[in-house]
């Protein structure tokens, strides 16, 4: 089950990322349910938010190539060695797939495509991607998980 949700969230921002570059680059943004979503082409070389975008070339190479790349590592070893499974093993695997989505960006354009965001008014979210909100999911999934296996880990000890 973790390989299918891996694939196809991979899979998911792959094509979304390409149909933003195809359909709305060099385009206005495009506004739809009275302008509570937009879809907008945006490139990011810097992470969440564009964090980080203005650091040197260097300095982003190591953070959000290879540090991001370690940080993937380090959680998919983990999860096999501690055998997660459940919501744990469902966070861990969104992180996971979102992460190495936005890296294959990074390793091949130098950039992550966003493209959407939602909100009212002039409250919005930043531009995101798909990548991006499976690894917010899988953060609160993880969080979740977590919190479960703390407490069956007290009711059995």
């Amino acid at each position: 089950m973790a390989l299918l949700l891996l694939v196809t969230t991979v899979g998911c921002d792959r094509v979304t990322k390409q149909l933003a570059s195809t359909h709305l680059a060099q385009k206005p943004t495009q506004s739809y349910f009275a302008d509570t979503l937009r879809l907008e082409f945006a490139q990011n070389s810097g992470a969440f938010l564009s964090m980080g975008s203005q650091l040197p070339e260097a300095v982003r190479f190591a953070l959000f190539r290879v540090g991001v790349g370690i940080a993937l590592l380090a959680l998919l070893g983990v999860a096999l060695k501690r055998r997660w499974s459940g919501a744990l093993l469902v966070g861990a695997t969104l992180i996971f797939a979102g992460g190495m989505s936005n890296l294959i960006d990074r390793i091949v354009h130098g950039r992550v495509v966003d493209f959407a965001s939602i909100g009212v008014g002039a409250l919005r979210t930043g531009i995101f991607n798909i990548a991006d909100v499976a690894i917010l999911l899988g953060g609160v999934l993880m969080v979740v998980g977590s919190t479960e296996h703390q407490k069956r880990s007290v009711q059995n000890g």
